[in-house]
Order: structure tokens, then C-alpha cells, then sequence
């Protein structure tokens, strides 16, 4: 059944969820007070992907740039289980660099229409949520996964699956975060996502925004207002430039924030003003970068991250 999602339904919904207090901000963020930013920096391991990494070596790129956070991916993970290493000295190392684990990166196929494709999908994610568990990390992200082409969900449908995410990763103490794909058929709009968190009715729902999918899906950065800073645990931070235009950028495409054309005064304002306390994750796939030393090219991020919030916030 597909389902398109109306100004209408949309509010109705939110009124009637039961997760609409911890999702939604307060008030608008016009009026809020200003709030102190407590920012924390990650690095996405995608932004340094193309130097064919090691897990472990991706930490350290981390740690020597000056990050808070790491945000590793799912199969690096696996690679590095698979070669031989132990994921508890993985975590005593991050521990020993003071590096907490945002968020991890995967792709299991929790939310699409076919039974035992999403069966098997909900699987592959608890294995995905206990191998970030075991490094000591509490969230993932949860991107629509296999749902990018083609058929639209039904969006409440998708909510019962996402709640179904949820208690899964209740279990494991680990939570998936939805993700918004802008390039998807299925959460490419920021108020998607809004809706399949409030409509799970879960208590852990939340978002996981990125600066490039939601200029690529179309939705105003303003939304952003409208959500409590407390529901977002992490938030994807990136540039876009001027061209190629929206309908035809692509991953790719993506720059240093600061680089190009994105309103981040605008969004970390707001981001500040609804209370987010969360982490920055740098996540680029620029294939110049990846010709670049990872260091440097960590180390540049995370200058330019931070230059980004101190032109926005002072």
C-alpha cells in the first residue's frame, strides 16, 4: 500500500503520537533563549574511506587529528573481526584515546515491504548493533536500506518497523537513529523521518540528520526548528556546493563544511537553539579527498567544522 503523506495527516499524526513530546522542540527556535552549544566533533569513517583503512588505523587517524568521536562503519568492523583482530583491545585503545563511538554505519534492510528480506535485514542488525555494543558505542544509524528505488512505503508501516528496530536494539542497549536519504524514494524528507520516529511510539526514537540529505531531499533546513535537540544524538555534518544543482548532485559532490553553499550559520543556530548537545560527524565521499593523506584530511575537517561553529555561535 503505498502512502502519501499529507500536511494534514502529518499534523494529525504528530498530535497523536505518543513519542511527540521528546521529538518535537518545545517551542519555535525564534523564541527559545539561546543556548550554549556543547557540540562534540566526530569523524565519519567514510570521509577518509578511499585510503583503505584498517579499523584500527582509522582510530588513530581519529585520535591524532583531535576528534572526539569516531563513527566507524559496519564491514570495517567485520573486516577488521575477520582479520584476526579483537574488538576488545579496539575499545581499550578508544578508551585510552578518550574517543567515544557516535554512531557506526550500516546497511541492514529493516524497513522494506518483503517479509523475509526484512527479516533477514532485522537480523543482520542486531548483529550490527551487538558488534557496536561490544566497542562500547549505544547508537547506529538506521538508513532505508533496500528501499531507495521505485515503490514508496507506507510510512506507518514503516513506523511499526522502526519500532520493531527499537526493541531489538532496547535489548542489546544500542539504538537506531533514522536516518534521512535524500536521495531515497523512502526518508528522502526530513518530516519522513519525523513521522516514522513519532509514529513508532517508541521512547528511544530519533534522528539521524545529514546538512547534504536534506538539501537533496528538498525539505527546508528550517524544519529543523521544530525538533527537540535532545532527539538527535548525532548529526552529519558536510558542504554542498553551488553546482551541480540538487536534482543531480550526488554524494560525491559533498565539500568541508564551509565550502560551499549550505546555510550552516542557520542550521547550527537552530541546532544550538533546540538544545542539541550531540556529536558532529564529518561525513564526506569526495573523491579528491580520498587521493589526500587521511590525516590531513582529517585534521582539515575538523578545523573547518569548528571554524563553521564559531562564525555561527561565536
Amino acid at each position: 500500500m503505498s502512502f502519501r503523506l499529507t500536511r494534514r495527516r502529518l499534523i494529525t499524526s504528530t498530535v497523536a503520537g505518543g513519542s511527540a513530546a521528546t521529538l518535537l522542540a518545545p517551542g519555535s527556535a525564534h523564541t527559545a533563549e539561546p543556548r550554549k552549544p556543547r557540540f562534540r566533533y566526530c569523524l565519519n569513517t567514510g570521509t577518509i574511506r578511499g585510503q583503505e583503512l584498517s579499523l584500527d588505523q582509522q582510530i588513530e587517524v581519529a585520535a591524532q587529528a583531535g576528534y572526539d568521536g569516531i563513527e566507524p562503519w559496519i564491514r570495517d568492523i567485520e573486516a577488521y573481526v575477520a582479520n584476526g583482530g579483537k574488538l576488545e583491545e579496539i575499545k581499550k585503545r578508544l578508551k585510552d584515546y578518550g574517543l567515544r563511538v557516535e554512531s557506526a554505519i550500516g546497511f541492514a534492510q529493516w524497513i522494506v515491504d518483503d517479509p523475509a528480506t526484512r527479516q533477514a535485514g532485522l537480523e543482520e542488525a542486531k548483529r550490527n548493533m551487538e558488534l557496536v555494543q561490544r566497542l562500547g558505542g549505544s547508537h547506529i544509524a538506521a538508513p532505508p536500506a533496500g528501499a531507495t528505488k521505485d515503490v514508496q512505503l507506507d510510512l506507518f508501516a514503516a513506523a511499526e518497523r522502526y519500532r520493531a528496530l527499537l526493541v531489538a536494539g532496547a535489548e542489546i542497549g544500542v539504538v537506531p537513529q533514522v536516518e534521512v536519504w535524500g536521495h531515497s524514494a523512502n526518508l528522502s524528507r526530513l518530516g519522513e523521518a519525523v513521522f516514522v520516529a513519532i509514529e513508532s511510539g517508541h521512547p528511544d526514537a530519533c534522528l539521524l540528520p545529514d546538512v547534504y540529505h536534506i538539501y537533496k531531499g528538498g525539505s527546508a533546513f528550517a524544519g529543523l526548528e521544530m525538533i527537540d535537540g535532545k532527539s538527535m544524538h548525532c548529526f552529519h555534518m558536510n558542504d554542498y556546493p553551488a553546482e551541480p544543482p540538487r536534482e543531480s548532485i550526488n554524494d560525491a559532490d559533498r565539500v568541508y563544511p564551509g565550502d560551499g553553499v549550505a546555510p550552516l550559520d542557520q542550521i547550527l543556530k537552530t541546532l544550538a537553539e533546540v538544545g542539541f548537545a550531540g556529536a558532529l560527524s564529518l561525513e564526506l565521499f569526495n573523491r579528491e579527498y580520498w587521493k589526500q593523506d587521511a590525516g590531513e584530511v582529517a585534521r582539515t575537517g575538523l578545523k573547518k567544522m569548528k571554524d563553521a561553529v564559531a562564525r555561527a555561535l561565536g
